[in-house]
C-alpha cells in the first residue's frame, strides 16, 4: 500500500522508518505522477517487506519539498537510516524502477 505522508509526519514515517523508504514527491496536476500510481502500488505490494512506499504532495507540503530541493515532479528519493541515499526524477516503468532500486534494497 502506498501511504500519504505530510510535513507533519515525514519525520516519523520516513526518517524514523525501520526499512528503506521510497518517497514520491507528487502533485495533483502532474500527469506523469498519475501514470506512476499503479507502478508504485504494485511495487509496494511486491516489496512491502523490504521497502516502504509513500507519496508526498508538494503543493500541500512545501516544507519537506523545499528541504530536499525538489523542483520536478515526480521526484523519487530513497531514504535509508534517515538519510536520502538515491534520487531519481521522472516517470519510469516498474522494471526500470526495480533495477534502479536494486542497490538500496
Amino acid at each position: 500500500m502506498v501511504t500519504d505522508v505530510t510535513d507533519a509526519d515525514f519525520e516519523a514515517e520516513v526518517i524514523g522508518a525501520d526499512r528503506p523508504v521510497l518517497v514520491e514527491f507528487t502533485a495533483d496536476w502532474c500527469p506523469p505522477c498519475r501514470q506512476m500510481a499503479p507502478v508504485l502500488t504494485a511495487l509496494a505490494a511486491e516489496e512491502g517487506d523490504r521497502l516502504k512506499v509513500v507519496q508526498l504532495n508538494v503543493d500541500r507540503n512545501p516544507l519537506t519539498t523545499n528541504a530536499y530541493k525538489v523542483l520536478s515532479m515526480p521526484t523519487f528519493l530513497v531514504f535509508r537510516d534517515g538519510e536520502p541515499v538515491k534520487a531519481m526524477v521522472g516517470a519510469r516503468a516498474k522494471r526500470r524502477l526495480l533495477q534502479e532500486l536494486s542497490d538500496v534494497l
